[in-house]
């Protein structure tokens, strides 16, 4: 494998992600993973929640995620409920654990984000909550 470099610009939106499977209204992009770097066991991604966007309960049981509040506030999902969450936060979810983001407020969240221990959504095993 080589070194890997993009630019925010040059990164297309994931295209199909649907709102029944967890994804409402969000536009993310996968900046490092195994399609475009070759990296099989690191994602890193840059997602825009719009007001009223949303990321629904899931978990990877495959991958460890973080990600850091550039812009904006909501509330996050815990395997405790919901907590408020704003610019500046860093949050990490261990692999198994149940996880979300619902843009509460009146303007953009950005998100950069990544996971350990997977290079791609499929790897991930990525997991919808039935019930939310």
């Amino acid at each position: 494998m080589r070194p890997f470099r993009t630019n925010l610009e040059s990164v297309p939106l994931v295209a199909g992600l649907r709102p029944e499977e967890g994804w409402v209204e969000m536009q993310v992009q996968f900046l490092v993973d195994r399609e475009s770097a070759g990296s099989d066991r690191f994602l890193l991604g840059r997602t825009v929640l719009p007001p009223g966007a949303r990321h629904e309960r899931h978990r990877h049981s495959n991958a460890d995620e973080f990600f850091i509040v550039l812009e904006g506030e909501g509330e996050i999902y815990t395997d405790l409920g919901r907590e408020q969450c704003g610019m500046g936060d860093v949050v990490f979810t261990p692999r198994g654990h149940w996880h979300g983001f619902d843009n509460t407020g009146n303007r953009d969240v950005v998100l950069i984000w990544g996971w350990s221990g997977a290079g791609s959504l499929e790897a991930a095993g990525y997991e919808i909550e039935q019930d939310a």
